[in-house]
């Protein structure tokens, strides 16, 4: 009888490992506070339950799915577009940072704030339909790389919650991208990346028209800003494209407070969750005093309102979907 015991142990055993839903993560408060949230809203017989139509669970993508420095990917797309049509045309470089950005001045890019960021972006993505800016946009991040970790930005995903994305929908939840970056950049590579669909993702939008062209009807992407999806225009999104408030909440910066603040001040059981960057050797350590990802109040406030700090250098085994730490 022992040995038919002592493999039945074994089988249990190696069947738990096999069964961890987020091997990435180290066993303690952060990864517990995740499992028994998602077990209590997704169990009948809980009187926490929650039904798969309310699952919904949103999570921000720079600083939280990603990577952001040395500053936001899709600004380093951008750059790269904006020096290339410089060169056809120099006309289009009308301001200051528009020529720091095409000489490659990163000081003076980051110095220029939002508004600067916003017109490089603007600038440099107008011009073409929708689909072959996407077109564009998976065609560089199948060649670009990061220029400190030379790894391609796809690699760049945290592998942890690559695994938490997927864990939420195999237990009911609907996942959806709610981000500051912009819709069409994100929507060009969100699937492969994430396993999330194109229509799951609520961005910044810039303006565009329709129109025929050669006989094909058209969406073109304009110069100019129609939504900005940041800080109080988060929740904002959300309630336009979802009409619900999320029971799940991810994001990493004070970019995300209002998103944090209004999904989880909802009626019955909620989580709202904070990526803390605090690992300087397998990623970067910044919060309060960057100019990428700031966060200050969410630190601050973390406590009062129950929302879980993940300290990325204490709570993952492993960062990047890219490297094996």
């Amino acid at each position: 009888m022992r040995l038919p015991l002592f493999v039945a142990a074994i089988a249990v055993s190696v069947g738990s490992v096999a069964a961890d839903p987020l091997p990435s993560w180290h066993e303690g408060d952060a990864k517990s506070r995740i499992l028994e949230f998602v077990e209590d809203v997704s169990d009948p017989a809980s009187a926490n339950y929650v039904t798969p139509a309310d699952r919904v669970a949103v999570f921000d993508n720079d600083g939280t799915l990603w990577s952001e420095k040395p500053v936001y990917f899709q600004l380093l797309y951008a750059l790269d577009r904006l020096a290339e049509k410089a060169k056809d045309d120099p006309s289009i470089l009308t301001s200051d940072v528009l020529k720091a950005a095409a000489s490659g001045d990163m000081e003076a890019v980051a110095k220029s704030g939002e508004e600067g960021l916003l017109e490089i972006v603007m600038v440099s993505h107008s011009g073409l339909s929708v689909p072959e800016f996407q077109a564009d946009v998976a065609d560089w991040l199948k060649t670009a790389k990061h220029p400190t970790s030379e790894l391609a930005y796809t690699e760049m995903t945290y592998q942890p919650m690559l695994e938490l994305l997927r864990y939420l929908r195999d237990q009911g939840f609907e996942t959806y991208l709610v981000s500051g970056g912009g819709i069409h950049f994100m929507r060009a590579f969100v699937e492969d990346a994430y396993g999330v669909p194109p229509e799951n993702v609520i961005g910044s939008a810039g303006k565009t028209r329709y129109e025929v062209v050669d006989g094909v009807p058209t969406i073109l992407k304009d110069p100019g800003i129609a939504f900005v999806d940041d800080r109080a225009g988060k929740p904002v999104g959300i309630d336009s494209k979802i009409g619900k408030r999320p029971i799940f909440v991810g994001g990493n910066s004070d970019g995300d407070f209002e998103m944090l603040e209004w999904a989880t001040a909802g009626d019955g059981p909620r989580l709202g969750l904070i990526v803390h960057h605090t690992d300087g050797e397998r990623e970067w350590a910044y919060d309060r005093d960057s100019h990428v990802g700031k966060l200050v109040r969410g630190l601050d406030e973390a406590d009062t309102r129950d929302w879980l700090i993940v300290d990325m250098a204490e709570d993952w085994k492993r960062v990047w979907s890219g490297v094996s730490d």
